[in-house]
């Protein structure tokens, strides 16, 4: 359970990171709402999942999650350039979300 919170709240993360971009400084009164709904969100499932996962690396699976999602997304509505290499390094970045996991106990 705490794995599945800790996944669903990075992808909060990188709601809230795009709706941050979205609001021009929080002067956008709809992506200012969807930023601070999925801070809360995002926060409150990272603060769950640290009762069992180390701190440590709920916290790098977190940011690893928020991160490559908001790339992928910027990506893909053009509000950044695809890259062959940015691609490369989002998969390690996933890569070493998953071997994270993988060494938990």
């Amino acid at each position: 359970m705490y794995w599945a919170v800790l996944i669903i709240s990075g992808v909060f993360e990188a709601v809230w990171a795009v709706a941050l971009g979205m609001s021009e400084g929080l002067s956008k009164v709809v992506p200012t709402i969807i930023f601070v709904a999925g801070l809360i969100i995002s926060m409150a499932g990272l603060a769950y999942a640290m009762k069992e996962i180390p701190v440590g690396t709920a916290y790098a699976i977190w940011v690893g999650i928020g991160a490559s999602l908001a790339v992928i997304y910027s990506m893909a509505t053009g509000q950044e350039a695809f890259s062959l290499l940015k691609a490369v390094f989002i998969l390690g970045l996933v890569g070493c979300v998953i071997g994270l996991k993988a060494v938990s106990h």
